[in-house]
Parts: C-alpha cells; sequence; structure tokens
C-alpha cells in the first residue's frame, strides 16, 4: 500500500515558500527550479485537498442514505464516488514518483549486447518502443547520439525524453531486456534469444554540483556519422570525450558545432558521473547492512517472448502481459507502473491479484 505524506508535503510547500521570500532569492541560479517545485508542491496540495473535501462530502451522503431511500441521490453517490476514484487514481503517480530527480528530463541509453545482427535489431526494437511510448505521452524526443550498423540495426543510441516526470518514469527501464524470437537473419529460421541493455539518468539541474576537472577530460572530435544534414555530416564537429579515471565515454554528434556538441557531451557526463556517486553509496551502505541488490546495473529485467509463445514478463514485479506486440509499439505504461508499485511496496503483482500477473514465464536460456 503506497502513502500519501500530506504534512511531509505541507512542510516542503512552506520552506519552499520562505526561501523565495529571503533577500536577493531571484538573484539566485537557482530561483526558477525552486520556484518550479514550490509550484507543483502547492497543485499537490490543493489537488488532495480537494480530495478530502469531496471525501468528506461523500461520508455526509452516507450518512443520509442510510435514512432515506432515493433513487437520485443514490445515483449522485455512485456517480460523485467513481469521479473521485478516478481523482485519487491519477494522483497515484505523485505517490509513486516522488524521489529528488523523479520530475526530471530522462537521458537513455540503449547498447546491443552480444549476438550481432539479432541484438542490434533488438536495441533498434527497444529504441522505437521507448519513442513510441514517448510519443504517445507528447514528450519532446532530442537523439543525442546514435551509432547504426551498416547492415541493420543499432549498435547504440543516446536520447533525451523531455517531459514531466521523464526520469521517473524511465528509471525503471535499466538493465537488460532480454529477446526470444525466430531470428529473420537465419535462413534456417531458429530461435535466438538478444540482449540490449538500457541505461536511464536524470537530467541534472544545473544547482547540482558535480566536480568534473578539465586534466581529467580527453576529448576526441571525429566526423558525424549519422543524421543531421549536410553541414554536419561535412565538419568535425562530432564529440567523445573520455573521463579518464573513471572510464566513461560518452558523446554527441547531433548538433551544428563542435561547441554545442561538447556542451551536451558534458550534460550526459555530469549525469552519469553523479548517478555513479549514487550507485556506489547505495552498494557501500548495502554492503555495510549485510543486503543483496535485488536490481542492478547488468541484470536481466525483462524478457520479451515472441518464440514459441508470446509474453512480457517483468522479472521484478512479476507483470506479465500477452500482448507483446502492442508493448513493443510503445504500451509500457502497465509495466512501468508495476515497477513503480512493487518498489514502494515490496508486493509484486502475482502477490496483490493485478491483471497480467497470472501469466507464465517459460524463457530460460537457451
Amino acid at each position: 500500500m503506497t502513502v500519501f505524506d500530506l504534512p511531509g508535503l505541507e512542510a516542503k510547500s512552506a520552506r519552499l515558500t520562505e526561501e523565495t521570500l529571503a533577500p536577493g532569492f531571484w538573484e539566485r541560479g537557482s530561483a526558477g527550479e525552486v520556484s518550479r517545485d514550490l509550484a507543483a508542491a502547492q497543485a499537490r496540495l490543493e489537488k488532495w485537498r480537494e480530495v478530502e473535501s469531496e471525501r468528506e462530502e461523500l461520508e455526509t451522503l452516507v450518512e443520509l442514505l442510510s435514512e432515506t431511500d432515493d433513487p437520485e441521490l443514490l445515483a449522485e453517490f455512485y456517480d460523485r464516488s467513481d469521479r473521485l476514484a478516478r481523482d485519487i487514481d491519477a494522483e497515484q503517480i505523485y505517490v509513486l514518483l516522488d524521489e529528488e530527480y523523479d520530475i526530471s528530463p530522462a537521458i537513455v541509453t540503449v547498447h546491443a549486447g552480444a549476438g550481432g545482427l539479432d541484438s542490434q535489431d533488438w536495441c533498434e526494437m527497444l529504441y522505437r518502443m521507448y519513442l513510441r511510448w514517448a510519443e504517445s505521452r507528447r514528450f519532446g524526443i532530442r537523439v543525442l547520439d546514435e551509432q547504426r550498423d551498416q547492415e541493420a540495426g543499432i549498435k547504440s543510441v543516446t536520447f533525451e525524453v523531455r517531459g514531466d516526470f521523464a526520469y521517473g518514469y524511465l528509471k525503471g527501464e535499466q538493465g537488460v531486456h532480454r529477446l526470444v524470437r525466430i531470428s529473420p537473419f537465419d535462413s534456417a529460421k531458429r530461435r535466438h534469444t538478444s540482449f540490449a541493455s538500457v541505461e536511464a539518468l536524470p537530467v541534472l539541474p544545473e544547482s547540482v554540483q558535480v566536480e568534473i576537472r578539465p586534466e581529467d577530460l580527453r576529448m576526441d572530435t571525429l566526423r558525424s556519422s549519422g543524421a543531421g544534414g549536410q553541414h554536419v555530416n561535412m565538419t568535425d564537429s562530432a564529440v567523445r570525450i573520455t573521463h579518464i579515471p573513471t572510464g566513461i565515454v560518452v558523446s554527441c554528434q547531433v548538433e551544428r558545432s563542435q561547441h554545442m556538441n561538447r556542451a551536451t557531451a558534458m550534460q550526459v557526463l555530469r549525469s552519469r558521473l553523479f548517478e555513479r556517486t549514487l550507485r556506489e553509496r547505495r552498494e557501500q551502505i548495502e554492503s555495510l547492512q549485510g543486503e543483496k541488490r535485488v536490481i542492478a546495473w547488468g541484470s536481466q529485467i525483462r524478457s520479451y517472448t515472441l518464440q514459441p509463445f508470446q509474453l512480457v514478463r517483468d522479472h521484478r514485479s512479476e507483470c506479465g502481459i500477452g500482448n507483446v506486440h502492442a508493448v513493443l509499439d510503445g504500451d509500457i505504461d502497465e509495466l512501468i507502473m508495476a515497477y513503480l508499485r512493487f518498489v514502494k511496496t515490496g508486493l509484486t503483482c502475482r502477490q496483490t491479484g493485478s491483471q497480467g500477473a497470472e501469466a507464465e514465464d517459460d524463457t530460460e536460456e537457451e
């Protein structure tokens, strides 16, 4: 069961309000960020106060209905109850997405695993799935780097998803995704298992400090190999930055100038270094507590089976969906919400009896 922390939200709103009243607030670089956070907190408070008021009025209606048999009053009660239930369901996402950077845009990278053309094709299929999902929500998409294979598929692609809570929605997609199908590249029509990894990072506000020393960076320039127009392809505008201490490599080739590509690549590097620091802290704490991470980069989080049966199975939330083609066409909200509920409650779809939990999963390694 998820819990809405109304006192905590009221305290946050009061703290942010006090911060905006401080002398020189609007001269600070973080003023816009604080103002947006305050507006979001106040809007949520107002909505939940409306929900609470409606709940109290429905309780009054229940008392009246216990004393009288009024069909019109009963119809009104059911109509308002249904609307209240829909409002609560719509607001549930704010309970599930309450971590610090959940509201941020996201930087997503999809890498093909071992397996040649099959894995590269699978990488492109996942990329298309996320694009379709983002389009259905009217989120903005900006491709930052794309490495296509000359024969088929994508070796890797990095793109930014802009929209409220984009990172909160997509953070659970991080991990290894497995596809089982009859390979279109196998003349013998045998079943193949392909892997691709997904990385999701928040776009960090400027106020977040990430130390990056110039002497720790190596920047290479190269000719763009992707789409972008004649100007991009005829100049060495693409940028690849290597963070020497960690070995993290980021690249960008979609902007018109080397300067713009470098700025975008640095934005991605900041997010990756920040996420690495947070992950190391979590692992240290869990090591001291004697705990093992259930979800980690490199772990297999989801299987998509097209042969010998059709099923998408999330191995964390145990959510199963039989309409694989709809999922691959971007209909992944059920999987996303099941994961977010699992993180909050620790309960899987099987334990809660949610739709899709009864599907079987026979996609063992071949």
